[in-house]
C-alpha cells in the first residue's frame, strides 16, 4: 500500500512513496551495522563537529522543512519554525555536552580499596543500531531528541516515521548525509507498521524507542521484551493542569490556552484535564472559555492562524466520538464542539471546554488529542490531587500556586514524569523528559536520556599479587690462603 502525504488543511494527496521491499530493508540493516563497527570508535570532537554541521544545515532549511511539516500534518507555521530552531538548539547543546555526560566514572576510592581493586572505572559504551518508531504530531522534533543523543554516543539511527510524514522522514535522512555523518549512521525506513517487527527482531537491531499511542508502545515493548532488547516508550498523556486560589488568574488562563491548544492539541505533554478550585473556578472558567473563543481557526500557512487542522480525518473523527460521549452523558459545551463554519475542506474542529465530566465519560479516562479541553471542579487541595492522579496516564504536570506547602504537596505526590509550577509543561535538551504509569518508561534528553542508549560497563582491576621482597645474598670469592707459593703473605 503507498505511502502518501496528504494536506490535512485541504484534504489534496501532495505525494505517494513505494514502501521498502525485504531487499532494500536488508541493504539498510547490513548499511546501519557496518557504520556502528567504525561510528563507536570516533572521538566525540569528530562527532561533534558534524553535529553541529547539521544544526546549520537544519537552520538554513527551516522555512523549508517547516512549509513541509504544516503541509503534511497541519501545525501552524510560526510553530514549525518554532520546532525547527528548537531543534537546531538541541543538536547544539548534545555537540558541545556529549562527551561530559558520557566521562567515565570513578567509584569511591574506600568502595575500590574495599572490593580489592587497584582501579575502578564505569564507561558508558554505545549500544549498536537503534530503531525509531517515531510519531507525525511533532515529525521534527520528535525525531532530533532521540537522534542527537544517540549519534553523538556512537549508535548509528534507523527511522521508522509516521506513515503520513514522508517528505519530513526523507528530509531528515538527506540532512545528515549532507552534514557528512558516513553512510549508514542515520537512515529512513519507509515502511509500514507491519513490516516494524522483522526489523526490531533482526540481531542487528540492538534497541529501540518509540513515541506514540499506548496500543503502539505495547506491541513494540512485547517484541522487544522477547528478543531482550532495551526500549525507551514516550507514550500518550492527559496532562492535569491545576489551578489553586493564590494563582495568578490571568498568567494561568493565558497559558491554559497555549497549553491545551500548541500543536492543535495534538501534544502529549499538553494539559488536558483542567482541575480548579471551586474558589476560582467561575471565573477561570468565564476567562478561559472567552479567549479559547477567540482563538482563529484556519489555514495552517496563513501567518495569522492561532488553530489549524486535526491531522488526520480518522482523528478528527475519533476526537467528535469523544465529545458525543461526554455530551450524551451530562457534560456541558462552554465553546465549540463543532466543526467550524466556512474553514475549508480540511479536518478542523473548534476550539472547545467541556465542564460535568464524570467518570462514565471516556474522555474521563482517553486522551484528547485535538484542540478540547474538559474542565474540573475542586473542592479542595486533596479532591484536586485526586483528579489529577484519576488516570491511567503519568507524562507531565502543571499546577498553579503561590503556596509553597501546595508544592511541596503536589510536587512529591501528582503521579507524572514531571511537575510544572505556574508554567506551561515543556521539553528541554537539560532536563529528563518522559512519563510514568501508561505513559512508559525510560528517559529522553538530558544525561539520563543519551545513556538510554549506552551499555554501562564496569572496568576493574586487580592490584595484582605482591611479591615477597627477599635480600639478595651475593657470594663473594674467598680470599687466598696464606703462604701460597708465588704470593707474598698478606697480599
Amino acid at each position: 500500500m503507498p505511502i502518501a502525504t496528504v494536506n490535512p488543511a485541504t484534504g489534496e494527496t501532495l505525494g505517494t512513496f513505494e514502501p521498502m521491499g525485504p531487499g532494500e530493508i536488508e541493504e539498510r540493516l547490513a548499511l546501519a551495522h557496518e557504520a556502528f563497527t567504525g561510528q563507536r570508535t570516533t572521538g566525540f570532537p569528530d562527532r561533534a563537529r558534524l553535529m553541529l554541521r547539521t544544526a546549520g544545515l537544519l537552520e538554513e532549511d527551516a522555512e523549508h522543512i517547516a512549509r513541509t511539516m504544516t503541509t503534511e500534518m497541519g501545525k501552524p507555521l510560526t510553530q514549525a519554525r518554532a520546532e525547527a530552531a528548537k531543534c537546531a538548539r538541541t543538536m547544539r547543546w548534545y555537540a558541545a555536552r556529549a562527551e561530559g555526560l558520557l566521562a567515565d566514572e570513578h567509584p569511591d576510592p574506600t568502595d575500590v580499596a574495599d572490593s580489592g581493586a587497584a582501579r575502578v572505572v564505569v564507561r558508558y559504551r554505545p549500544v549498536g543500531t537503534v530503531l525509531a518508531v517515531m510519531p507525525w504530531n511533532f515529525p521534527l522534533w520528535q525525531v532530533v531528541r532521540f537522534a542527537a543523543p544517540a549519534l553523538m554516543a556512537g549508535n548509528t539511527a534507523l527511522l521508522k516515521h509516521a506513515s503520513n510524514v514522508p517528505r519530513t522522514a526523507l528530509y531528515l535522512e538527506e540532512l545528515f548525509r549532507r552534514a557528512g555523518w558516513p553512510a549508514g549512521c542515520f537512515q529512513t525506513l519507509l515502511i509500514g507498521s507491519d513490516a516494524v517487527e522483522g526489523v526490531l527482531r533482526d540481531p542487528r537491531v540492538a534497541a529501540a524507542t518509540l513515541t506514540g499511542s499506548e496500543p503502539a508502545g505495547r506491541a513494540v515493548a512485547a517484541v522487544a521484551g522477547d528478543e531482550v532488547k532495551k526500549t525507551v516508550l514516550e507514550l500518550g498523556g492527559s496532562d492535569p493542569f491545576l489551578v489553586l486560589p493564590t494563582a495568578d488568574l490571568a498568567r494561568a488562563v493565558e497559558t491554559a490556552v497555549t497549553a491545551r491548544t500548541q500543536n492543535n492539541g495534538q501534544s502529549c505533554i499538553a494539559a488536558k484535564r483542567f482541575i480548579v478550585h471551586t474558589d476560582v473556578h467561575d471565573a477561570f472558567c468565564d476567562r478561559f472559555t472567552e479567549a479559547m473563543r477567540a482563538l482563529v481557526v484556519g489555514d495552517p500557512l496563513d501567518e495569522t492562524t492561532e488553530i489549524g487542522p486535526v491531522a488526520t480525518e480518522r482523528g478528527r473523527a475519533d476526537l467528535e466520538e469523544l465529545v458525543a460521549d461526554a455530551l450524551a452523558l451530562g457534560a456541558r459545551a462552554l465553546c465549540g464542539a463543532a466543526r467550524p463554519q466556512g474553514a475549508g475542506p480540511g479536518w478542523f474542529y473548534e476550539p472547545t471546554v467541556l465542564t460535568g465530566i464524570g467518570p462514565a465519560m471516556r474522555i474521563h479516562r482517553e486522551e484528547t488529542f485535538g484542540p478540547v479541553a474538559t474542565v474540573y471542579r475542586a473542592a479542595d487541595l486533596d479532591e484536586a490531587i485526586t483528579l489529577a492522579n484519576d488516570t491511567p496516564f503519568g507524562l507531565s504536570s502543571n499546577v498553579w500556586t503561590r503556596d509553597e506547602r501546595e508544592m511541596t504537596r503536589c510536587a512529591r505526590e501528582i503521579d507524572a514524569g514531571g511537575v510544572f509550577f505556574n508554567g506551561m509543561t515543556a521539553s528541554h535538551p537539560a532536563f529528563p523528559f518522559g512519563g510514568v504509569k501508561r505513559s512508559g518508561y525510560g528517559r529522553e534528553l538530558s544525561g539520563q536520556g543519551i545513556r538510554e542508549f549506552c551499555e554501562v560497563t564496569t572496568v576493574w582491576r586487580s592490584r595484582g599479587r605482591r611479591r615477597r621482597r627477599t635480600r639478595r645474598l651475593v657470594r663473594r670469592p674467598d680470599p687466598a690462603p696464606r703462604g701460597l707459593p708465588g704470593r707474598p703473605a698478606g697480599q
